[in-house]
């Protein structure tokens, strides 16, 4: 007799991992579905105490008032300028970056990777002030430049990581055969090692566009002009005088969000693999 019972029927999902699992998942989408439902429902029940879980009387105006505002169609433009902008030149500067620090020889490697790793995890509050001092005397306030130079170097680090640890799994008999061949490193890269690299650079373009896409703080301090602000700082001017419009405010982050969750939706498998490559070498 074996010492371990296989476990059946419900038994067998009740452990330590599908549980954290489940109350994981639970904390993360319950905010997302309050704001859903919160969406629909009128300023009175939208603002009522106790607050309601569904809407009495579904309605769409809120999602009228926020995609008629006269400048939300202006955030999302903002927005994608921006986010688009940012992320092409993170997934290019971060392709070349991870292919010298992990197909070349190259001297001081590892104090780049903790240089890169320190820089990925630092808080971006602490260096507002000095980058808006820095904006301000370059002209680069009230821009699109003034958001994608610093998001471009607060997202670089975390794409190279991803881009390098990638490479690293890709045969370097291909590499060899197009140096046989006289292809330049440059050639090599673009030709040879870009097609296999193409899984990391979805995940490092995800992870950039979501993170330019919905960053906050230095949207609102670096475009305190209304002609280039963001989706983010946008929704939260929606505040009125006497009142907060939280139908309306969840309608419009609806309306951001949804893009979000389909450009995750339809690159899931290409993000997991690019998490996973590499993820046991050094």
């Amino acid at each position: 007799m074996s010492r371990y019972r296989q476990r059946t029927g419900v038994r067998r999902y009740l452990n330590v991992v599908n549980i954290g699992a489940l109350v994981l998942a639970a904390a993360t989408s319950l905010p997302l579905i309050w704001m859903a439902l919160t969406s629909f429902k009128s300023p009175v029940e939208a603002g009522s105490v106790p607050p309601t879980l569904f809407p009495d009387n579904p309605t769409l105006a809120n999602y009228g008032n926020a995609l008629g505002s006269a400048g939300f169609g202006r955030y999302l433009l903002n927005s994608t300028v921006v986010s688009v902008s940012s992320t092409a030149i993170v997934l290019a500067l971060a392709l070349f970056a991870g292919y010298a620090l992990g197909r070349l020889p190259l001297r001081g490697r590892g104090p780049i990777m903790v240089a890169l790793l320190v820089i990925s995890v630092f808080p971006t509050i602490a260096v507002v002030t000095p980058l808006y001092l820095v904006e301000r005397q370059l002209g680069l306030l009230n821009g699109y430049w003034g958001l994608i130079i610093p998001y471009v170097a607060f997202h670089l680090p975390f794409a190279v990581w991803i881009l390098r640890n990638s490479l690293l799994d890709i045969p370097y008999e291909l590499e060899e055969s197009a140096t046989v061949d006289g292809a330049s490193p440059t050639r090599t890269l673009l030709s040879v090692i870009l097609p296999q690299a193409r899984p990391a650079l979805f995940t490092a373009g995800v992870f950039t566009f979501t993170a330019t896409w919905t960053e906050f703080l230095m949207a609102l301090t670096f475009n305190a002009e209304d002609t280039y602000r963001t989706v983010p700082v946008g929704i939260a001017l929606f505040s009125g005088l006497y009142e907060i419009p939280f139908g309306t405010i969840f309608a419009g982050a609806m309306a951001a969000t949804v893009p979000l969750a389909l450009l995750v939706l339809i690159f899931r498998r290409s993000v997991l693999s690019g998490l996973t490559d590499g993820a046991v070498k050094g």
